[in-house]
């Protein structure tokens, strides 16, 4: 049977418990309470809202309530806040809206006072605390279910303390709910935190596939550990390409399997059908319901805001015409990244590539201005029809899960540290074809780490891991050897300073002494 979140899982006033939060965060605080303060305590209600808070923003639906205070709630939501710094950033998305703010993200010009900067900072730093809240709560308990929802609840907050470190740097730490500002750690320690976390609630969590759906099990604490020691050498100064290789091995040696067609994992039916069989790969979704979960900052942002009204049926009444893709995205699916004068781009099979989703008609490959949504191709990787043909629950809001974690990032995550390891290019070759060949595309006969890259691009693109992958192969704020269009803020890209490589701690927590994030 499909987890599913509850609608309303605390009275507002017992979640919105600031958690601590009210000094740490400035104007994204959310309506402080003593924690000295005696309140009830509902054990799976707070462990189903450390869940939630992966899709929903509030606590009455998809508006009102919200965790988060001091920006739209629409907005504010886990998934939409990465998506949008990490992708927005990169080589992959630009957004056509003139949103305040949007610019700032398409060309990397953020400053600490950016909306998304500090609805991000404080989206992370509230899910760490409701987890901090669940732990002392059920300090002390030993009974099986309490066992194993500990160890998710640590689980989930070393999640959030991941995208903080991958993001911020060196951040507010505190494994408590404290009303004072909490000190800052390095970036490195961390990192050996919250590898020494995942290392220590593994045997208490289910064995791969078999928790309820929608929590983690073995396997995602080994894919989060993989991608956490991937990137080693960037958070903590010190490489492990091995380690990063021996975990991304175990998620690809599990019971998940790659799904035999690459569109049903960002269908409505992703949560496995008939027909649809996503959740073979699917290790850690984030859940979404027409009726029961609906918010405008999980999959409906990702399928409304790649789709308008020229277009074939998404599955939702909802099409904002916002993120379409850039020419270097595109350019990857074409040899050597050269589009040929002569290619149809309204017939995108002839690329022989399953993942290349994208709507061409009446579009152009050219950015010229940003702000055309038409100018830049459509992405259609997400959709909320169903690969069953049946009916979705709702006319507007999505029950397509976002495939967070899933195990096909294992095998780039291989092939890349194995090659950087100096292991066998062989087995690095296999991985990513294991991939090509799921995409019915033609298979490499070599393989070095620009090609890795590169396919991570075609796997995982719009799926919000873009920047971190540029930053880790020093690509990103810097280099002048990769360039995009309009990267910088130019048509034909620029370089930025490698201060961005980090986003800045919020204007309003400087104010209180945590200082900048910088390794």
């Amino acid at each position: 049977m499909k987890f599913r979140y509850l609608k309303s899982f605390l009275p507002a006033a017992a979640i919105c418990i600031s958690l601590g939060l009210s000094s740490c965060i400035g104007d994204l605080d959310v309506t402080p309470i003593d924690p000295s303060v005696t309140q009830e305590f509902n054990q799976d209600q707070v462990f189903h809202k450390i869940y939630a808070t992966m899709g929903l923003t509030g606590q009455t639906g998809p508006d009102g309530s919200g965790d988060v205070d001091g920006l739209d709630e629409g907005t504010s939501g886990f998934f939409r806040l990465i998506w949008n710094l990490n992708e927005l950033t990169s080589d992959e998305a630009i957004c056509s809206w003139g949103d305040a703010g949007i610019d700032e993200m398409n060309f990397v010009r953020f400053t600490s006072s950016h909306d998304q900067v500090k609805g991000l900072y404080g989206r992370l730093n509230f899910d760490v605390t409701l987890c901090n809240h669940f732990l002392e709560q059920t300090e002390g308990k030993t009974d099986d279910k309490t066992r194993i929802q500990r160890a998710e609840a640590r689980f989930m907050r070393a999640l959030n303390f991941y995208y903080l470190i991958d993001f911020f740097g060196n951040v507010p730490f505190s494994e408590k709910v404290i009303k004072d500002c909490p000190p800052q750690i390095k970036r490195a320690d961390l990192f050996e935190y919250i590898e020494k976390e995942l290392n220590e609630i593994e045997t208490d969590m289910y064995d791969p596939g078999m928790a309820p759906y929608g929590r983690a099990d073995k396997a995602a604490n080994w894919l989060l550990r993989s991608r956490l020691l991937l990137n080693a050498e960037v958070y903590a100064n010190t490489p492990r390409w091995n380690d990063a290789a021996t975990y991304a091995k175990k998620v690809m040696d599990s019971q998940y399997q790659l799904s035999d067609s690459y569109s049903h994992l960002f269908m409505a039916d992703n949560d496995g059908s008939s027909v649809n069989k996503a959740p073979n790969e699917i290790i850690l979704p984030i859940g979404a319901d027409g009726v029961m979960t609906q918010s405008w900052a999980s999959s409906l942002f990702i399928i409304a805001s790649t789709h308008t009204s020229d277009m074939p049926n998404w599955g939702t009444t909802e099409g904002w015409g916002g993120n379409r893709a850039r020419k270097s995205l595109v350019e990857k699916f074409f040899d050597n990244g050269m589009i040929p004068f002569w290619a149809d781009m309204n017939d995108l099979s002839n690329l022989g590539d399953d993942r290349a989703l994208f709507f061409a008609a009446d579009r152009t490959v050219e950015i010229a201005k940003t702000s055309v949504f038409k100018q830049g191709l459509s992405v259609t990787k997400f959709s909320n029809l169903r690969a069953d043909g049946g009916l979705s629950k709702d006319s507007k809001f999505t029950d397509m899960d976002i495939p967070f974690m899933r195990k096909a990032e294992a095998y780039l995550t291989y092939a890349e540290a194995t090659l950087r390891a100096g292991g066998s290019q062989d087995e690095a070759l296999k991985a990513v074809n294991e991939l090509r060949a799921r995409a019915n595309t033609k298979l490499f006969t070599s393989i070095d780490l620009n090609k890795v890259l590169d396919e991570k691009s075609r796997e995982f693109f719009f799926e919000g891991h873009r920047r971190t992958d540029l930053i880790r192969y020093g690509y990103f704020g810097g280099s002048t050897d990769y360039r995009w269009d309009w990267k910088g803020g130019s048509a034909s890209g620029t370089s930025f300073d490698k201060n961005y490589n980090l986003l800045p701690i919020p204007a309003s927590d400087l104010n209180v002494k945590i200082g900048r994030a910088h390794v």
